[in-house]
């Protein structure tokens, strides 16, 4: 019997599931930080076409290509690393919310969005349609000093943003001032999120990076589903 669909946000899901995934999958073409010491390489090291009896692939790829967690680690010596992370911390609800500013996320756009102590923050913005271009571009929302700021006196616990990073590749202060603003303050970072068939609302969230030990961050697999 075949199973019932309805369209969610732009894609198809089955009845039986609803699970969307809202992760870049990891390729040789994926597209990475420019300035990145290790670019992603990919390839079968066995396979039947060489003469092998089973198919084998070798990953070379940076902790923080495609969809990826960052632990306190990444910008806070001796903080915590991504293998001690709770798994609480990514399992739950979360909320998208999408932002209209084309520059970056400001505190006056979040004030109307009635945030909440503890909520798990995903940031849809134009980004979303960043990637289909093919090559990694630098003029990225990004969220601003101040909105870090707002976002750690709100006391959120998770905040996700829709490109490889969440502060802007043309300012090193704000890179350095939003991780640390966050990070130092107990809240988890995910960066590399596919929210482009995702629409504003609370969802079901899940987000487990791989389990690396003493690791600054991680490659992710976050899917959502709605409520």
């Amino acid at each position: 019997m075949a199973e019932n669909k309805k369209t969610v946000s732009g894609r198809d899901i089955t009845e039986k599931s609803g699970w969307l995934d809202i992760s870049y999958p990891i390729s040789q073409d994926m597209i990475h930080w420019p300035t990145s010491p290790v670019y992603p390489h990919i390839e079968p090291v066995k396979h039947p076409s060489k003469g092998d009896e089973v198919t084998m692939f070798q990953i070379n790829i940076n902790v923080h290509n495609g969809t990826h967690v960052d632990a306190p680690r990444h910008f806070i010596d001796g903080a915590m690393t991504i293998d001690q992370m709770p798994l609480d911390a990514m399992l739950g609800e979360a909320r998208v919310i999408e932002i209209k500013d084309h520059e970056s996320i400001k505190p006056e756009e979040l004030a109307g969005h009635d945030i909440q102590p503890g909520e798990r923050i995903l940031f849809k913005t134009r980004n979303s349609s960043l990637y289909s271009l093919g090559k990694f571009i630098e003029d990225y929302v990004y969220i601003s000093n101040e909105a870090a700021y707002f976002l750690r006196d709100k006391k959120v616990s998770v905040v996700g943003i829709d490109y490889l990073a969440v502060g802007s590749i043309k300012d090193k202060k704000n890179i350095f001032e939003v991780h640390q603003t966050l990070l130092g303050n107990g809240i988890w970072i995910i960066e590399g999120l596919n929210l482009s068939a995702i629409k504003s609302g609370r969802f079901e969230f899940i987000c487990l990076p791989l389990n690396i030990s003493l690791a600054d961050a991680s490659p992710a697999r976050a899917i959502v589903r709605p409520i």
